[in-house]
């Protein structure tokens, strides 16, 4: 059983910064794809940004694009996802996610190809 486990979430103020990390117990499932989504009070989950386990393409929200920065160390099986210039519509708790299967483009965003499913951990951005 793959465990993905968040943390670095908290309170910031708006244009602070924020650097989450997802640790998963175990490659030899062999996931290839690593995803970050969020839940806002009141809305759907949706999707951040996402990384290939081999680092060699990301994807992004448009939301987020040039403010967020997604990276993996393989290494310590870690994910990370920087938050830079953060804005109060930030608020959310943010997920990380695994997919075991290849998947290209816009489709990295699309929940039903993740397989395993961190917590959660909260990020609140303040005015």
């Amino acid at each position: 059983q793959v465990q993905l486990v968040e943390f670095g979430g908290g309170l910031v103020q708006a244009g602070g910064s924020l650097r989450l990390s997802c640790a998963a117990s175990d490659r030899t499932f062999g996931y290839s794809i690593m995803g970050w989504f969020r839940r806002s009070p009141g809305k759907e989950r949706e999707f951040v940004a996402a990384i290939t386990w081999s680092g060699d393409s990301t994807t992004y929200a448009d939301s987020v694009k040039g403010r967020f920065t997604i990276s993996r160390d393989s290494a310590k099986n870690t994910v990370y996802l920087e938050l830079d210039s953060l804005k109060p519509e930030d608020t959310a708790i943010y997920y990380c996610a695994a997919a075991r299967g290849s998947y290209y483009g816009s489709t990295r965003a699309r929940e039903w190809i993740y397989d395993y499913w961190g917590q959660g951990t909260q990020v609140t951005v303040s005015s």
